[in-house]
């Protein structure tokens, strides 16, 4: 059983369009499970007339932020392979599929992307190449190479990965170099998903981020910090 875990924000505009992408490639007992964040435009009337029993929308009581809404998402899943969803992005055909095989090798697999902007014109033919993404856990700390939005992983991860510790940088980063260092990764040159890049988007992957240096030393250590403890 596969689980997709959408994390929603006021995403109207391209919702509906994510949601058929991925949907398409779902089987009869897979799962969607929508994490609202206290969306104030028709975000959820437009997923609710997709009319799809696969999905199920849950709403956060106070807006949560997206880290914490992520984690509710992942605590409804039910599925043996789960996978982390943007609002935003489109699904090419093959992602499911892909990611799956992926995950017979590895209990967390990052594939690559396009990078595009609103209109789904590609930016970069590579989120890898432009990110200089290297599958390797101790480079992997100073350069971040795990993009939710291209991850899946096996359910034990869980155990392992939530709740959430305080402080983390994002919720991406922690679940990837969790599986890195407690279990393995492998990284699929395949691009699976059209990532797109605009002004809403709530985290700045594949741009240049604003955190200076001792932010990034600060983030890095909470994360070994964590590692640590976790074990």
């Amino acid at each position: 059983m596969v689980s997709v875990c959408v994390t929603t924000y006021n995403g109207e505009k391209h919702i509906e369009e994510q949601l058929r992408s991925i949907l398409s490639q779902l089987g009869d007992t897979d799962e969607v499970i929508i994490s609202d964040d206290g969306s104030d435009d028709h975000t959820l009337s437009i997923i609710h007339n997709i009319a799809d029993s696969r999905v199920s929308i849950y709403h956060n009581t106070g807006k949560k932020g997206v880290i914490h809404n992520v984690e509710n998402a992942l605590g409804k899943a039910k599925g043996d392979y789960i996978f982390l969803s943007d609002q935003d992005d489109v699904w090419l055909p093959t992602k499911v599929a892909c990611s799956l095989k992926g995950l017979q090798e590895a209990p967390l697999v990052v594939s690559d992307c396009y990078v595009t902007d609103d209109d789904l014109q590609i930016v970069h033919d590579s989120f890898f190449a432009v990110n200089r993404s290297k599958q390797n856990k101790y480079l992997a700390l100073l350069k971040n190479p795990y993009l939710g939005c291209c991850m899946a992983f096996h359910r034990s991860l869980l155990e392992l990965v939530l709740p959430f510790p305080d402080h983390i940088p994002m919720h991406d980063i922690w679940i990837g170099n969790v599986a890195a260092f407690r279990r393995s990764t492998k990284f699929l040159p395949d691009k699976l998903i059209y990532y797109r890049r605009h002004g809403n988007n709530v985290t700045t992957t594949s741009e240049k981020s604003k955190n200076g240096f001792i932010d990034k030393v600060i983030f890095r250590m909470h994360v070994l910090k964590n590692l640590l403890i976790k074990r």
